[in-house]
């Protein structure tokens, strides 16, 4: 089911407040909540709306669904995107798991971000976006290892990848790994977006468009939010 906006505004409010309630209920249940975002310019809103919820952000941890493997500094770190515009305010208390690591690859750095996802346990809420190429995270279509990232039983966290289609090497979670969460949501704005869904939801393959590995589970619950 697609929940549609009537503007930005309303969706980054209306994800941000129920992302919260998510990670409240998980705080209450085991004292801890750990929340998974996505990087690009779409979440920006619903970044800033997030760290303004008044809950118990000192129980909370952030981390990414993929991340560049650029220094934290660099203008295309997700990893800076999320520090400038989520961990901040009220936010400014919870901590972040980085995906990015000392190693010179994200190939070598691979092993040591997967035996710290092993620590993490299950995700409260994973808010993913979709390109219009029909990614999600960085499992990209065409890529080498996407049959690796998508395999159900790969026993991988995580995955080091070298997309054609996008700059830089790159570490993402795995389908695994993501759909182990309580609840998952897709961030969509603009008409192209709308367009390329539809698109994919009218195949099922999901190596052409890997965003469809997440339609088409039926592991975890899912809500598309979507405006103009």
């Amino acid at each position: 089911m697609i929940k549609k906006f009537c503007t930005p505004h309303d969706l980054d409010v209306d994800l941000a407040l129920k992302v919260a309630g998510h990670l409240e209920t998980d705080i209450s249940l085991n004292g801890r909540a750990t929340a998974v975002v996505s990087g690009g310019r779409t979440p920006i809103g619903f970044f800033r709306q997030l760290a303004e919820q008044d809950i118990a952000w000192d129980r909370v941890s952030i981390t990414l669904a993929d991340e560049r493997w650029v220094a934290t500094s660099h203008s295309d770190s997700n990893e800076r995107l999320v520090r400038e515009n989520l961990l901040t305010h009220r936010a400014a208390d919870a901590s972040f798991i980085s995906l990015k690591n000392k190693a010179m690859s994200a190939q070598e750095g691979q092993k040591e971000l997967a035996i710290r996802l092993k620590q993490v346990g299950k995700f409260s809420v994973v808010v993913l976006g979709m390109g219009n190429d029909g990614h999600t995270a960085s499992l990209f279509p065409g890529m080498t290892n996407l049959a690796t990232g998508l395999d159900m039983d790969s026993g991988l966290d995580c995955l080091a990848t070298s997309p054609d289609a996008a700059p830089h090497e790159r570490i993402t979670l795995t389908l695994p790994r993501l759909l182990r969460s309580t609840i998952m949501f897709l961030h969509l704005t603009g008409t192209s977006k709308l367009q390329m869904l539809e698109q994919v939801l009218e195949g099922r393959d999901m190596y052409e468009f890997p965003i469809r590995s997440v339609l088409q589970q039926k592991v975890t619950d899912l809500e598309i939010f979507y405006c103009d």
